[in-house]
């Protein structure tokens, strides 16, 4: 039975003896009532007149009024009439007094009135004494009645009070004390309740959710849950800063590094949009200048300078787009980025230290390799003295040699002056011709051993260039220098300069061996050299060459097909 109809039925049953006993009760106190207004309107009222008309009888010797009363009192007597026997009793009494009022003196008929009176009386008290009797029985009924109802009502009301709070309450109690198992992770829990009630349906949608909770508990995504936490854990005791948005570009998560390099606090960040957070934080706001405005990504990727750890740090950014497949799709799907800034002081001090260290080495190279030199000089000059073919053969190896290491040495030089961004510019006119005639004296002995013809093309009219002389020289030389290296005996290398939309392009192509596609995006990296061939240099001489000519505001880049040779080029505003 449900919970609602108990209390509905226990409710409406206690009501319904309560009206019962209300209504029993009215009705009997209507009846004694009724009985006590019949002995008082009736009985008793022919009483008084009786006891009256004997008073008066006694006086009618004496007083003439007498009979006044005297009929005065029989008149109401005669409409009291109510019991059997009262109206002959009544009449009598009427005949016998309009019998003395003819005959005031005679005893004889005041004594006959005097009896009829008498029965009269005799037949009330009768009735009284009768109706007394039904009164008393009918106030027993109802005390009988009454206490039936009454206890009833009790036993009712005392089953009700015995089973309905418990009917309540325990399956409340045990309801609570099951919750207090789930809470505990105890999804094994289970309620058991056999009535039909609300509290029957309740515990099967309880132990419906709590076998879903063990099942959840037990599934793969518990697991996943876990795997998450244990990814936050990690990305919070990562030593690097990292920030996480989501496609709307609202802050998901933040570890302990970002926000102390930001000097923010997390609840002013998680949560809120990060262009919100970089209107008050400037290294917020430079973090997502890119994100923000595309058009100001940074192509170098050069690292960002921040005050951390009481000094001034390098962290180089990374902004990784996050892109799943749902399931049950093909397109992967954009659902946000991760910010991170690897902290790269060490490295930066290390390579700092390298660089001062390859500079203060190649300068003090260069005084005995000078040295050197000058002694070769000397042992070439006839006037000093002959020297015989294995003689001559040795020095022109350690001239060989010596050149060598005084072009690694600048290599080295030119290369420290670029890391320490300390590259000095003497840009002006400076002649065309005159940069090709440089890169061509260095390397005709060179290209003279491999037979090797260079073809020169410079544009009509074409005779000047905005450009540091000295570096736009090295740069082609350096261009050239590999050309020959890398080209067959009997070759050609083709030397074009000309304009290009409002910038001068140098370009030099060989006819060699040509370089593998997966290699194209290295060449210009510092110290790479191409797996397979010859180790001659340094590996820097192409990545200083960048690094020259993007210092006055040009490109560099190269075309290459393998079997075909390269074509280097590069851009002068």
């Amino acid at each position: 039975m449900k919970i609602k109809t108990k209390l509905n039925a226990g409710v409406g049953l206690l009501f319904l003896m309560i009206l019962i006993l209300s209504v029993l009760s009215g009705w009997y106190i209507n009846q004694l009532k009724k009985d006590t207004n019949n002995i008082l309107k009736a009985n008793y009222n022919t009483l008084e007149y009786s006891r009256n008309m004997l008073l008066a009888l006694e006086e009618i010797n004496s007083d003439p009024l007498a009979f006044n009363v005297f009929e005065k009192h029989l008149e109401k007597q005669q409409k009291n009439v109510t019991e059997p026997g009262e109206k002959e009793a009544t009449d009598n009494v009427a005949i016998h007094f309009d019998a003395l009022k003819k005959q005031s003196g005679n005893v004889t008929l005041q004594s006959s009135i005097r009896k009829d009176i008498a029965e009269l009386m005799q037949l009330n008290m009768s009735a009284i004494e009768h109706k007394s009797s039904i009164a008393d029985s009918t106030a027993k009924s109802a005390i009988m009645a009454i206490s039936v109802t009454g206890m009833l009502c009790f036993i009712i009301a005392f089953i009700l009070l015995v089973n309905l709070p418990s009917n309540i309450a325990n399956p409340i109690k045990s309801l609570s004390e099951s919750i207090k198992e789930i809470a505990n992770q105890n999804y094994k829990e289970r309620v058991h309740f056999e009535s039909r009630s609300e509290f029957g349906e309740l515990a099967k949608s309880f132990n419906t959710m709590a076998e879903k909770l063990q099942e959840y508990s037990e599934s793969k995504l518990d697991k996943i849950i876990r795997g998450k936490k244990r990814i936050e854990t990690l990305i919070d005791n990562m030593h690097d800063p990292v920030i996480g948005i989501d496609e709307d570009k609202k802050v998901l998560f933040v570890n302990d590094e970002a926000l102390k390099i930001t000097g923010l606090r997390k609840e002013n960040f998680v949560g809120k949009l990060i262009q919100d957070v970089a209107v008050t934080n400037d290294l917020v706001r430079d973090l997502i200048k890119e994100l923000i405005q595309p058009e100001n990504v940074n192509p170098n990727n050069e690292p960002m300078k921040i005050y951390a750890d009481g000094k001034e740090s390098y962290f180089e950014k990374e902004i990784v787009d996050i892109n799943v497949i749902p399931t049950g799709e093909k397109e992967s799907r954009f659902i946000g980025q991760v910010i991170m800034l690897r902290n790269i002081t060490p490295f930066k001090e290390l390579d700092l230290a390298k660089t001062n260290f390859l500079g203060t080495v190649s300068h003090e190279f260069k005084t005995p390799i000078s040295s050197i030199q000058m002694g070769l000089q000397l042992l070439e000059n006839n006037q000093i003295g002959n020297l015989n073919d294995e003689q001559k053969n040795l020095v022109n190896g350690i001239k060989e040699d010596s050149n060598r290491l005084l072009k690694i040495t600048g290599e080295l030089l030119n290369i420290t002056q670029v890391e320490s961004g300390l590259i000095q510019l003497n840009k002006k006119l400076s002649n065309i011709q005159n940069i090709i005639d440089y890169a061509i004296n260095a390397n005709k002995s060179a290209a003279e051993q491999k037979q090797i013809q260079i073809k020169i093309n410079i544009q009509n009219g074409l005779t000047n260039v905005f450009a540091d002389a000295e570096k736009t020289s090295w740069v082609l030389n350096n261009l050239l220098s590999n050309a020959i290296r890398y080209s067959y005996e009997n070759s050609e290398i083709d030397i074009d300069v000309r304009n290009e939309n409002d910038k001068i392009r140098f370009s030099v192509k060989d006819f060699g061996r040509g370089i593998e596609e997966q290699y194209l995006n290295k060449i210009f990296d510092q110290y790479f050299r191409i797996p397979g061939t010859k180790k001659e240099g340094t590996g820097l001489g192409l990545n200083i060459s960048k690094q020259f000519v993007e210092a006055q505001g040009g490109e560099i880049y190269v075309k290459s097909e393998l079997g075909s040779g390269s074509e280097f080029s590069f851009t002068l505003e």
